[in-house]
């Protein structure tokens, strides 16, 4: 007998399936990750069409019953969908659309299939409805909350980014606002923020270690005529140089650090352009920890390129 389930999931991605029909993915609560059939969908008067687009949220009976087609024959099939909520206005704004593709992309990485992920579907729809309450786009205010949303779906993950404090001192890193030349550095290799008065001690003390082995190891190596005398050998034991990713000024830390409070908190973005480089440092920190580019993010490229003179 067919097994069927009920589950609340909002879609993903879909993908065409023969003639008629759709494979969704989905995030349940309930369930986690899921692909299901919905047969017919892409016919014009089928009652999931709509249910079955992007970002539409549904309460779902899923059947796990086997199908005839053998590359299918794994998946669930959705047989019936009661829409709960839509975010129309994320399809009438290419930033808006391109910042919740770039969000779902995350999500798809992150989550697990048949375990409960009702934190993360939480944290996604409440990050998708402050994007479309935003006003008609103008830019900034879009990366501003992407970048939000970016953080606390690493938070989510365990990975989120130390940026209240030196990876390699410990100590608080404060962003001095009235200097416009002070800066930190940002170190994805070593898991955030870098003073850089302590990087560069660190790189002139590795230096010194490398000198004084290099003197030992002419000392103590055999010639032709001469044995190697016994005696004691220094060990320098050395602290990995993290490399620098970017350098941040007083301004980009100071939102990195604002974002790192915790809740989701309201953002003035004050047309800052600042927010252009917080993203593309999350960007590329994110990338690192999920091991594959996201690929949406060219949309944010080209949406800012086009309306801002600016490529991210």
């Amino acid at each position: 007998m067919t097994k069927t389930y009920q589950a609340t999931g909002i879609n993903l991605k879909t993908q065409a399936l023969g003639e008629s029909d759709k494979i969704v993915t989905i995030l349940t609560k309930e369930f986690g990750l899921i692909r299901a059939i919905a047969p017919g969908s892409r016919k014009h008067n089928s009652s999931l069409g709509g249910r079955s687009g992007m970002f539409v949220v549904n309460q779902l009976l899923i059947s796990q019953g086997q199908s005839s087609q053998p590359a299918t024959s794994t998946l669930n099939r959705i047989t019936q969908a009661e829409t709960i909520k839509t975010y129309p206005g994320l399809t009438k704004d290419l930033g808006k659309l391109a910042a919740s593709q770039y969000l779902a992309e995350i999500v798809l990485c992150q989550a697990l299939s048949e375990h409960p992920q009702e934190e993360l579907y939480e944290v996604l729809n409440e990050h998708l409805q402050r994007l479309e309450a935003l006003p008609k786009s103008q830019g900034l205010d879009v990366v501003a909350h992407l970048a939000q949303g970016v953080f606390h779906l690493l938070a989510l993950a365990g990975l989120t980014p130390q940026v209240q404090f030196c990876c390699l001192t410990q100590r608080p890193l404060i962003p001095d606002l009235t200097n416009p030349n002070w800066q930190a550095g940002f170190s994805i290799a070593a898991g955030g923020t870098v003073c850089l008065q302590a990087w560069e001690q660190l790189r002139k003390q590795r230096e010194w270690q490398k000198q004084e082995e290099k003197k030992q190891e002419q000392e103590i190596s055999p010639s032709a005529n001469n044995a190697p005398k016994p005696g004691y050998q220094t060990v320098f034991h050395h602290q990995d140089l993290p490399k620098i990713s970017r350098r941040l000024g007083a301004k980009e830390l100071g939102m990195l650090q604002y974002l790192s409070e915790p809740g989701i908190m309201q953002i003035d973005a004050a047309a800052d352009d600042g927010w252009l480089s917080v993203e593309q440092i999350l960007r590329q920190y994110t990338q690192y920890h999920l091991g594959r580019p996201i690929r949406s993010a060219t949309l944010i490229d080209s949406y800012f390129a086009a309306n801002h003179d600016a490529i991210v």
